[in-house]
């Protein structure tokens, strides 16, 4: 049990309403009635009298709501002292490969500003490779990529492992599969690769698929970024191989296909250097599962 299990069963509470809690945590509102029933399992009993309108604790859970509020309370109360105690402005950077912020990148960050205010907090994008080398030099604290780069002075955590699609003209007669295709039905197609520098890179990656399945694809062109990319299969030029997150790129006649094969997979990793086990850093952590749980989305929680 976490305070945040403590925060969205107050609201619930407060608000006698999963929908009006919801709205009050920005959240929405199925994660939000999976975390308390998750709190339910664990503690394993009935907070809520099911079917009452407006919603009402059992006797059980309002004796937990009591308890509950004192806690939060005790634990900002903590918070705020040992903040004033530590009024020095702290920065941490974060190196991080363009490609993230269409997916729950800027969700992540938005939650580690919120719960800690006291820290300036400095993005910088650059690819997985060079941001080993600014955690090396001190230049950020922490970064994240999608390469799988090994350095004994740096320690990489995978956080989750995202689905590949690609990305067709509505034209075009993959867009009718809609249930997804395999490398082999687009291995003779043009295809768009990016980025085009630094390698190794995301390019680097669909290369290396394609390898896995021994597959040699015919026309492949290598363009700047991902947005060019699309705006190129957009443009009835070719297709091109994106993560999941990609889909809020929206462009006319744009369709985004799930790729069937195992292997199509683009794991993110967050890489911090070998012996930084600091609060901030731990916290970022909490953060970051906290939006997977909001989500959805399974991961293996590391041990930081």
């Amino acid at each position: 049990m976490e305070l945040r299990h403590l925060r969205y069963f107050v609201a619930v509470v407060e608000e006698q309403s999963f929908t009006k809690a919801a709205e009050k945590l920005f959240i929405a509102q199925p994660p939000l009635s999976r975390q308390i029933q998750n709190l339910e399992a664990e503690l394993g009993i009935q907070l809520f009298e099911r079917g009452s309108r407006p919603l009402m604790t059992t006797e059980a859970g309002q004796f937990f709501y009591q308890h509950a509020v004192k806690l939060l309370s005790n634990a900002e109360e903590i918070k705020a002292m040992t903040q004033r105690v530590g009024m020095v402005e702290k920065t941490v950077t974060m190196g991080f490969v363009g490609s993230l912020l269409y997916g729950l990148l800027p969700k992540i960050v938005y939650l580690f500003r919120q719960q800690q205010p006291h820290l300036k907090i400095e993005l910088i994008e650059m690819s997985t490779k060079n941001q080993i080398q600014a955690l090396k030099e001190g230049r950020i604290d922490v970064g994240f990529g999608r390469l799988r780069i090994s350095d004994p002075a740096v320690r990489r955590i995978l956080l989750r492992e995202e689905p590949l699609m690609v990305a067709v003209h509505s034209s075009h007669p993959l867009a009718m599969q809609k249930k997804g295709v395999f490398l082999t039905d687009i291995v003779d197609e043009n295809l768009f690769l990016y980025p085009s520098h630094p390698k190794p890179n995301f390019s680097t990656q669909v290369r290396s698929l394609f390898s896995e399945y021994s597959l040699d694809p015919k026309s492949l062109k290598e363009v700047r970024e991902i947005q060019l990319a699309l705006g190129l299969v957009a443009a009835g030029e070719g297709i091109c191989v994106v993560p999941e997150s990609a889909r809020t790129i929206q462009l006319p006649h744009l369709h985004y296909i799930p790729i069937l094969d195992d292997a199509a997979i683009s794991p993110i990793f967050l890489a911090i250097r070998s012996m930084d086990e600091s609060e901030d850093i731990r916290s970022l952590f909490d953060c970051i599962y906290q939006v997977y749980d909001l989500e959805a989305i399974g991961y293996d929680r590391a041990v930081i």
